[in-house]
């Protein structure tokens, strides 16, 4: 049986050692999901913040930690939905499960569950918590390359979790049928 040691434990983060490979750890959350938020006018709604640790601002998709306001009792599809509400100001009638998947297998055991949500309202303006600072950016599909793109070119980063929803999108994931 292998057993992790503990290097440093802080609020958010651990750093850990299993088999002589350091990888960090979440201390606080169960989870963390990553929403596919596309409108009934076929708009991609995204947010950007500023991100200390590579010290620019980076467009995302909405997502959170799941499982930190309330000791891990929060399911990731209750997560998603407090983190839409709470980011971009939208609510869901339907949510569901896409996918588990690391968010960097190499640094760190965290996983993301990718979650789709369809039937979107607006209910408030979004913008995050107390301690975040989040824009929101509801962009037609149809200019979403050419926007991401110009976005980039004025210093931007551009979470690569974009490009797989996208995909997702584009390959009729969306479809109510589905």
């Amino acid at each position: 049986m292998t057993q992790d040691i503990t290097h440093y434990q802080g609020r958010y983060l651990s750093l850990l050692e299993r088999n002589g490979w350091e990888f960090s750890s979440r201390a606080n959350a169960s989870g963390v999901a990553v929403i596919v938020a596309v409108t009934d006018e076929d708009e991609i709604i995204l947010v950007e913040q500023y991100r200390p640790p590579v010290g620019k601002h980076v467009i995302e998709l909405p997502a959170g930690l799941v499982g930190d306001l309330d000791d891990g009792k929060e399911s990731i599809l209750e997560g998603a939905a407090r983190e839409l509400e709470e980011e971009t100001g939208f609510t869901a009638s339907h949510i569901s499960l896409l996918m588990d998947a690391p968010s960097s297998a190499g640094m760190t055991d965290e996983i993301i569950s990718f979650v789709l949500t369809r039937g979107l309202r607006r209910v408030g303006p979004g913008g995050g918590d107390d301690s975040e600072d989040i824009s929101v950016h509801i962009i037609p599909l149809q200019q979403v390359d050419e926007w991401l793109r110009a976005r980039a070119e004025s210093g931007s980063l551009l979470d690569p979790k974009i490009f797989t929803a996208l995909y997702w999108i584009r390959q009729g994931l969306l479809n109510p049928e589905l």
